[in-house]
Order: structure tokens, then C-alpha cells, then sequence
């Protein structure tokens, strides 16, 4: 039986209970984080609090408790779910609210899951999608529950024989994948697009920025077809080099600076699990 954690209890799935007039239902009104969890322990937890905080910041709604009850919640629903949990996901949503986008004042739902940590390809294909993400909307680099638009993008990427979509920004430079950040090698140069292109400030990408050579800057889509090698990062892929592009395969997979970026990565790891 899996336990969740919601609004501060521990309960049975099977007897948790959320409004169905939940904003987070109704519109999409809701901000969350998925962590990995290593030997029993959420990875990185101060880092996706700190960026909960500050997505729910953008959207108005305001956290209902501190970081030790966060950090307790997620411990006990750890804990309570072992041996089979892999990863953590935190959901914050406005609320019971009117059938509109106009909030409730009931306050907001917070809720805490477990699940497996899943498996993933030594190296994996991607596939480019013609809609592009805005650099420049409200919700620009936060990690909403208005996941649609990647679901559809993913449902695209999958029937194309990929495992990631990946997205241009607006003005046709490299964004982001719909769960994941892209790191791109070329000449020798390890290169991930700005928090100014869109993309989500990825808690595994801000730790590689800290652990390699990484630079930051814009790269037309076109260029990840054309590198040397590439890689995938996020909370739960780590570091996944990427095999092939719109079918096109890369010259490495992985190449020297993905080998060595995921062997930093692990390094880290190994010495704390709270960077």
C-alpha cells in the first residue's frame, strides 16, 4: 500500500482525498518538483525547495509551511514507502477554487508522493518538435503543472522512436527537453543554453555549471544536430548522452566531455547528497 503525504498526514493512497474543484485539477494551477532519492534520501532537497519557492513565488501562491516541515514530510513519506521509492515528487496547487481561473481563498494543497526511480537507455534518441516555448511568457522557466503542451510534444517525440522532445525558443535558438535540460558539445566546448532561452534552471544543470567547464550560451536549434556529442540532464536522468538526433546519429555517444560531465556528476554524488 503506498502512503502519501498531504497537507502535513500520512495516508493510505487508497483514502487520500483532493478537492475535485482543485485549481491544480480545473487549470492547471500548481507548481511541483521531482527529486531523485538515493539510499533513502531525497538529493538535492535544499536545491528544489529553494526552486519550489521560487515558482510558486511567480505564480502568487504562497508555500503553507516552512522548510522543516517540507523537509520532515518528505523524510516520513521516504521512509514510510521504502524499499521502492526512487523518486520524490512535491506538488503545490492553489487550492479548492470557483470553476474559472480565479482563485478560492481556501488556501493551497500540498502533497508529497513516492514512486519507483524508473530505468533509463546507456544513450538515447531525440526528436525536435515545431512548437516552440516562450522565453518571454509568465511562466518562463517555472516548473508548472501545466504539463499538457509537453505531454503532447513527448506523445510526438515517442511515435518518432524518441525518448525526449526538444523544444526551440521563439526566436529558433535550443530551449530545453519537456523533462530535461540539453547539454551540447562542440570543438571541444561543453555548451547549455541561458535561463534567458526558456529553459527550466534544471537542478542537475546548476550543479554540472558548478562541476565542469560548462558555459552558458545561445545555440541555434540546428546546432544540436550538428554537435560533436550532446547529453540530457535532469533529476532523474542524471547525465544520459544522446544517441541520435531527428535520426541523425551523433559521432559520440557518449563523447569524451558527456563521460566526463556524468563522472563528475557521480563524484558529487558520492560525496554529498545535499549540494
Amino acid at each position: 500500500m503506498t502512503i502519501v503525504w498531504i497537507d502535513g498526514a500520512l495516508v493510505d493512497e487508497a483514502d487520500a482525498r483532493i478537492s475535485p474543484v482543485d485549481h491544480g485539477l480545473l487549470v492547471g494551477d500548481g507548481v511541483f518538483e521531482t527529486l531523485k532519492v538515493v539510499a533513502g534520501v531525497p538529493f538535492a532537497l535544499t536545491r528544489h525547495l529553494r526552486r519550489l519557492r521560487r515558482s510558486a513565488a511567480v505564480l502568487g501562491l504562497g508555500l503553507p509551511v516552512d522548510d522543516a516541515v517540507l523537509r520532515a514530510g518528505a523524510d516520513a513519506v521516504v521512509a514510510a514507502n521504502q524499499p521502492d521509492v526512487g523518486r520524490l515528487r512535491i506538488t503545490l496547487t492553489g487550492g479548492p477554487g470557483p470553476l474559472g481561473s480565479m482563485r478560492g481563498d481556501a488556501g493551497p494543497t500540498l502533497v508529497m508522493v513516492t514512486g519507483p526511480a524508473g530505468t533509463w537507455e546507456a544513450a538515447t534518441d531525440v526528436v525536435t518538435v515545431p512548437w516552440p516555448r516562450n522565453e518571454r511568457g509568465a511562466l518562463a522557466g517555472v516548473k508548472s503543472t501545466s504539463y499538457a503542451e509537453n505531454v503532447l510534444a513527448l506523445d510526438r517525440a515517442r511515435a518518432a522512436g524518441g525518448s525526449e522532445a526538444i523544444f526551440a525558443n521563439t526566436v529558433g535558438n535550443l530551449c530545453e527537453g519537456t523533462g530535461s535540460n540539453v547539454f551540447v558539445g562542440i570543438g571541444g566546448r561543453l555548451v547549455t543554453p541561458p535561463l534567458s532561452a526558456g529553459p527550466l534552471a534544471g537542478i542537475t544543470r546548476e550543479l554540472l555549471l558548478e562541476v565542469t567547464d560548462a558555459v552558458e550560451d545561445d545555440l541555434p536549434l540546428a546546432a544540436l544536430a550538428e554537435a560533436d556529442e550532446a547529453f540530457l540532464a535532469s533529476s532523474t536522468r542524471d547525465v544520459q548522452p544522446i544517441r541520435a538526433v531527428d535520426g541523425r546519429l551523433l559521432p559520440a555517444a557518449p563523447g569524451q566531455l558527456t563521460a566526463a560531465a556524468a563522472a563528475a556528476f557521480s563524484a558529487l554524488e558520492a560525496r554529498t547528497l545535499d549540494p
